[in-house]
């Protein structure tokens, strides 16, 4: 055998133990072991010198060689391990923030209990709600109580545990300055809220829509700034104001616009209670005097029936109202107006609740 080829044969089978799979080198030994010799065949050469070639070309590009290729696998891991320990800490964080946020809404929802037990009692002493009164447990004719109402009473009392959670979630929420994507979230959980007590009270009304109208269901201070059967949507955006700024020029002119356009809305409905008011006065007086019956009475439930459409309409404007500002307002304005708006009402229950407690002068 040509010596001077078999030793650049040995050479390029040296060089090419640098970079080349184990199992190759196995191939090798059994090319050894078969034939007697170390042999490799030209095309195994060819292939080692030219990715050779190319490594050296490659280093004196200043590109990464084999051993900075290795040293980057090696630190992968401890890339991917510093992630996880970030990721665990941001979980941790967020886990104290909602204990923190369930142990507010314990507190609000154990204060608000205490607040409508001592509101029913009052109520009840006064002959306006259970137990005193021409409407006590609102039976009807047959004796029994309305089931719809019943279930409206339960169905709100979950709304009210629900609302003072999202309220704790908001605050909590704008106070640690999460994402938008993530307030956005809240927001559209808010405002769904108000439409799921939208939709309960139009249900509701179909049982008793007086019940609903006298809202008898709020606190006596939300039943103070009563409006055909809940909120002014012109008076609280008047609230809110405060709470929004700074608002741009644009907004200002929306804002404005849309206060303008609620008050309109809110003034023809107005009339229109006034005029169905005074019909059905009109219809419930006619008759002559000393008649046992009274024939006009269906005439009136057919009025009635009016009744239910006029606090629809006024729910959907309240809807729409909220729908426009939350197109007018940022994420976090909007998020600032829902935890507004939710204080509000809880500063109302709590009114309500001072004025029911407050000490009395003995008769």
């Amino acid at each position: 055998m040509n010596m001077n080829s078999t030793s650049a044969q040995f050479v390029s089978s040296r060089r090419m133990g640098a970079y080349e799979p184990i199992h190759q080198m196995s191939m090798w030994g059994e090319n050894y072991k078969s034939n007697g010799s170390l042999n490799t065949s030209p095309p195994i050469i060819v292939e080692a010198d030219t990715e050779l070639n190319n490594l050296s070309e490659d280093t004196s590009n200043g590109m990464l060689g084999p051993s900075d290729k290795y040293y980057q696998e090696a630190t992968k891991p401890v890339d991917k391990v510093q992630r996880r320990l970030a990721q665990n800490r941001e979980a941790a964080r967020k886990s104290r923030l909602r204990k923190k946020a369930y142990v507010q809404q314990l507190e609000t929802s154990r204060l608000k209990l205490v607040q409508l037990e001592q509101e029913l009692e009052r109520a009840r002493k006064q002959g306006l709600y259970v137990g005193g009164g021409l409407d006590a447990n609102r039976l009807g004719f047959s004796g029994t109580p309305d089931s719809g109402i019943t279930a409206f009473e339960m169905e709100y009392a979950h709304w009210m545990e629900e609302q003072n959670r999202l309220i704790c979630e908001l605050r909590t929420a704008l106070h640690a300055h999460i994402s938008d994507v993530e307030l956005r979230m809240l927001v559209e959980s808010g405002m769904n809220h108000y439409f799921e007590l939208f939709r309960m009270k139009a249900t509701a009304a179909k049982a008793d829509v007086f019940y609903v109208m006298s809202g008898m269901w709020k606190t006596s201070a939300e039943r103070f700034f009563l409006w055909i059967g809940g909120f002014r949507p012109s008076e609280l955006l008047k609230v809110l104001g405060p709470h929004l700024e700074p608002l741009t020029d644009q907004q200002l002119l929306d804002v404005y616009n849309l206060r303008q356009s609620c008050q309109q809305a809110e003034d023809a409905l107005s009339q229109g209670m006034e005029k169905l008011q005074q019909t059905l006065a009109e219809t419930v007086a006619a008759g002559e005097l000393g008649e046992g019956n009274f024939p006009q009475l269906p005439t009136a439930m057919e009025k009635l029936e009016a009744l239910v459409s006029f606090l629809n309409q006024a729910d959907h404007l309240r809807q729409e109202t909220l729908q426009q500002m939350a197109r007018i307002l940022t994420t976090r304005q909007a998020a600032r107006g829902l935890l507004a708006m939710g204080e509000y009402f809880q500063r109302l229950w709590a009114l309500s609740s001072l004025w029911a407690t407050r000490p009395r002068e003995p008769a």
